[in-house]
């Protein structure tokens, strides 16, 4: 009995009328009158909001109807206000595919941001999902060189890591070398694989492929290879022109909701490249603040 209905509170109809009973009436431009007794939306105000019957919304609730198509599906996540997680959710449990999005975000994202600026010990940078630089802080800059001196549309890592002919593009202004580059290299290419899938009508990321596969003889290796993954984290050297060799740990935390890439450099602490580390925030040689391109 008690696993029947823990299947049947995760069930459709009930994440359903979760989420219709966790949205405030005065979100959705509703008075909130006294004698509400719904802790959320009525059955009637959510069916008005979606342009389906209450009746429908009542069998959904009580999982008399279990196939809501495509077109009702969008209509209940708008007029549930649902994230994009919840979003893709609620299409799985209807049995359908997620819809894709169209375009690559490069907007980070308030909260991440707030995050973002507190973290003055380390340097910094955020990616969008095809890998194309957006921001980074001032212990970046001053880690790895300021990267505006590339233009923002080459300012992209697989572009760095896969070079066509002679451009010869940089988001570092030093050398960096990586532990296990094949294993790195590998990486990339399945994660931006992943982005095509995500947002198969991005024209930005289409022509990154297209350049890629047919400028870089590796790349077209890898990209034949149908490799499928994401690109998590990484042990680098940089040679920094002041203070000398620097070894950190490159960690990348991805935004669900977008596909940001959060890429941290850190250092061991208490070993000498954590000193050289600090060495290079504190000398900053090119000055550069923080900035979203």
């Amino acid at each position: 009995m008690g696993a029947m209905a823990t299947k049947a509170g995760a069930g459709l109809g009930a994440t359903i009328r979760a989420w219709r009973e966790r949205l405030s009436p005065s979100t959705v431009g509703l008075p909130s009158a006294r004698t509400r007794r719904a802790a959320g939306l009525r059955r009637e105000e959510l069916a008005e909001r979606a342009g389906v019957s209450v009746d429908y919304v009542v069998r959904l609730e009580q999982g008399r109807a279990t196939a809501p198509s495509a077109q009702v599906v969008a209509s209940l996540a708008r007029a549930l206000r649902l994230t994009v997680p919840e979003r893709d959710h609620l299409y799985r449990m209807a049995g359908l595919v997620p819809p894709h999005d169209d375009l690559i975000p490069d907007d980070i994202p308030p909260g991440v941001r707030r995050v973002l600026n507190r973290l003055g010990d380390v340097a910094v940078a955020v990616f969008a999902a095809d890998w194309r630089m957006i921001w980074w802080n001032p212990g970046w800059a001053a880690l790895l060189g300021d990267p505006s001196t590339t233009p923002p549309e080459l300012r992209n890592f697989a572009r760095e890591r896969f070079p066509v002919g002679s451009d010869a593009v940089r988001i570092a202004s030093w050398p960096v070398a990586v532990r296990n580059s094949a294993d790195s290299d590998l990486a990339i290419v399945s994660d931006l694989r992943r982005a095509t899938v995500r947002f198969p009508d991005d024209a930005r990321l289409a022509e990154l492929i297209r350049v890629l596969t047919v400028g870089n003889a590796n790349f077209a290796r890898l990209w034949a290879s149908g490799a499928v993954g994401a690109h998590r984290e990484d042990h680098k050297t940089i040679e920094h022109p002041e203070v000398g060799p620097v070894e950190v740990d490159c960690d990348v935390l991805t935004d669900g909701e977008s596909d940001l890439k959060i890429v941290i450099l850190s250092a061991l602490p208490g070993s000498a490249h954590a000193a050289r580390l600090r060495l290079a925030l504190a000398a900053d040689i090119d000055g550069a603040p923080s900035r979203t391109c």
